[in-house]
């Protein structure tokens, strides 16, 4: 789909039983958005260090049903990493040479320019051409041939291609996420843009959908529905959309998730009677016994090189987040901080646990620093659920309800930069981040 224009881009080195809601009072709250209505990103907040970027409107654009420059400039933003700089005014494209004192008097450090054009067989040719302005350095670009459907793909690889070689980071902006909905009395898996837009609906169902978990690879995604009338564990392609049945053993089935290796997973069963956490391959089969306690083991999630699960036990009187080998063994508590801690998110690096602490009545995100135990309340509102970080670990989706209605949102670690996702009504829940997208 891409051709650079010089050289190629370098690689540099579910719902709890513990939930603050029921499992079906869960999903079960508000009205929804109409399916496909627009989400919008709202972003606020003011980083300690962002990178002052100029984003000139790419030639040709005005005719093209997608903006690329905004949205392009909408996803460095909402990293947290960058602001907009004003590039009104300008006439450029990637072929241009640019007047780089001009962008040094607008205080840009950085410069993107490029053209969007229509093909004869219906296609566009996007174009752009990224400049370090204050060491007057053309840093390459790229060219993308693609149908209109993918337009809004090819501004997040350009805003990728742009976040790693400005922060030598790999750009998170053209993965997916996955979340649900309910809309009168239907519910709804959709995959979306990693902003919220572009959604597609993977499944629909008078009952509830719950636990969406994506597969190392991003062409499964796990989740539990009660269309059977009670919890069922499936596994679904999300190209193909079919699916299979993973594990619907007597009592419940819930919680899945993926091991890094794609291999198998883990999930709670209660077949046994207490609910207790298994793995099970992911090709279906008998499941095999990771904890033995008389109390609730859930919500089990891999560390990234899979040697660990972190999971929500009750076995100390309330929820609180432990750790075990992946094997199975003896766990170890993680969380210390508050009386009622659920829903544990491990990032990629391994640096990072995300989870959600009830605080005085109110559910609020807590990021720990793993090697310290250091811990933050990151956000201000009060309703807060199913933490995901992204897979470059620098930021985290979120479910919340903002000013009475339900919310998808993003926040840097820090908890400075925060991005509505969601429009301005509709009960969306359990977002689960998806891994990098192979181009």
């Amino acid at each position: 789909m891409n051709k650079p224009l010089t050289a190629p881009i370098p690689t540099p080195s579910s719902s709890s039983l513990f939930a603050r809601r029921t499992l079906i009072a869960a999903l079960a709250a508000t009205p929804v958005l109409p399916a496909l209505a627009q989400f919008r990103v709202e972003v606020s907040g003011v980083g300690l260090t962002q990178l002052p970027i100029a984003l000139v409107p790419f030639k040709g654009q005005d005719s093209s049903p997608q903006k690329i420059s905004e949205i392009v400039q909408a996803d460095l933003e909402r990293s947290g990493q960058f602001r907009g700089v004003d590039a009104s005014g300008q006439a450029l494209d990637e072929a241009s040479r640019p007047d780089l004192s001009l962008w040094r008097q607008r205080t840009a450090d950085s410069l993107v320019v490029g053209s969007v054009t229509r093909l004869a067989d219906g296609r566009f040719d996007v174009k752009f051409r990224l400049w370090d302005v204050v060491k007057g350095q053309d840093l390459g670009g790229q060219s993308y041939t693609v149908p209109q459907g993918d337009l809004r793909l090819a501004s997040h690889r350009i805003a990728d291609y742009v976040y790693e070689k400005l922060t030598g980071e790999k750009g998170i902006f053209s993965t997916r996420i996955a979340y649900v909905t309910k809309g009168g009395s239907r519910y709804s898996l959709w995959v979306a843009d990693a902003d919220g837009e572009n959604a597609q609906a993977a499944l629909a169902s008078p009952e509830p959908i719950i636990s969406p978990c994506w597969s190392s690879n991003g062409q499964q995604l796990a989740y539990v529905s009660f269309e059977s009338r009670k919890p069922v564990v499936y596994v679904h392609n999300v190209a193909s959309g079919q699916r299979r049945l993973l594990a619907n053993f007597k009592g419940s089935n819930s919680a899945p998730a993926w091991a890094p290796d794609g291999a198998s997973l883990a999930v709670t069963l209660s077949r046994d009677g207490g609910s207790q956490l298994f793995t099970i391959p992911a090709a279906g089969g008998e499941p095999r016994r990771l904890t033995q306690s008389a109390s609730i083991d859930t919500e089990p999630v891999y560390s990234a090189d899979g040697s660990t699960i972190y999971f929500v036990s009750d076995r100390g009187g309330a929820p609180q987040i432990y750790k075990m080998g992946a094997s199975g063994g003896n766990p170890t508590r993680v969380t210390f901080s508050g009386t009622y801690n659920i829903s544990p998110s491990i990032s990629g690096d391994g640096r990072w646990l995300a989870y959600i602490s009830r605080v005085g009545g109110a559910f609020k995100l807590h990021v720990m620093e793993l090697a310290s135990g250091n811990v933050t309340a990151i956000t201000d509102t009060t309703a807060d659920e199913s933490p995901s970080f992204a897979p470059n670990s620098k930021l985290i989706v979120y479910a919340t309800r903002l000013q009475g209605r339900e919310a998808l949102m993003t926040t840097t670690l820090d908890g400075k930069i925060k991005a509505r996702l969601a429009g301005q009504a509709g009960d969306i829940r359990e977002p689960d981040w998806g891994p990098f997208q192979k181009q």
